[in-house]
């Protein structure tokens, strides 16, 4: 049984005082607007429409929490994080979400690893570096998900995931890498195995 596959919805947060007091473990999910974050939820859980994916990008705007059940070894959550980037919505919605994802990844306690998604054919743009630095001062591990990555060649896919590899080598040690794809049900596994050892660790 797959790590995500008992993941049901929990709740959702619109302020850093209403989040949950679970005494468990998390792992956020973070990525830029429209990178494929929730097919990805999605296709880990094996569930068509447990995180919404939306074809304007930018709506998810709260924390959503999604329970992971006893596969997954107790009290452990997925939390669904805002996507960064998107300028069309209001700015007043774009500060609000922009503070509480900047509060929530740096002072959350119960988070222990962040999944960050970046669309394969642009990786590393200038807001995926910004979250890597911005999360780095906590010291947890980040994997990333290149996703969509059956839109590339065998040979480009292969290339991009070394290139990014090198620079994270040199920039961000603390950060794992591999191809997904949602659609071809490509590197659910290995994302699984490592998400697992995190929750095995803490």
């Amino acid at each position: 049984m797959g790590l995500f596959s008992q993941a049901a919805f929990y709740t959702t947060v619109n302020h850093i005082k209403d989040l949950p007091q679970h005494g468990g473990r998390e792992v956020a999910f973070v990525g830029r607007s429209n990178a494929g974050k929730s097919s990805a939820i999605n296709t880990l859980a094996n569930h068509v429409r447990l995180a919404y994916t939306s074809k304007t990008p930018g709506r998810t705007q709260h924390l959503n929490y999604f329970s992971l059940g006893s596969s997954a070894g107790g009290n452990n959550f997925l939390v669904d994080l805002p996507g960064y980037g998107y300028a069309k919505v209001p700015p007043e919605s774009k500060r609000h979400w922009e503070a509480l994802l900047s509060e929530y990844l740096q002072t959350r306690d119960e988070l222990i690893g962040l999944v960050v998604i970046m669309d394969a054919r642009h990786p590393l743009t200038e807001l995926d570096e910004n979250m890597l630095d911005w999360f780095a001062p906590t010291g947890k591990p980040v994997h990333i998900l290149l996703t969509k990555s059956d839109k590339l060649s065998r040979q480009q896919a292969t290339l991009t995931l070394s290139r990014v590899k090198l620079h994270l080598s040199e920039h961000f040690s603390h950060c794992s890498v591999q191809l997904f794809s949602s659609l071809k049900k490509l590197g659910v596994e290995e994302a699984e195995a490592v998400i697992a050892k995190w929750f095995e660790q803490n």
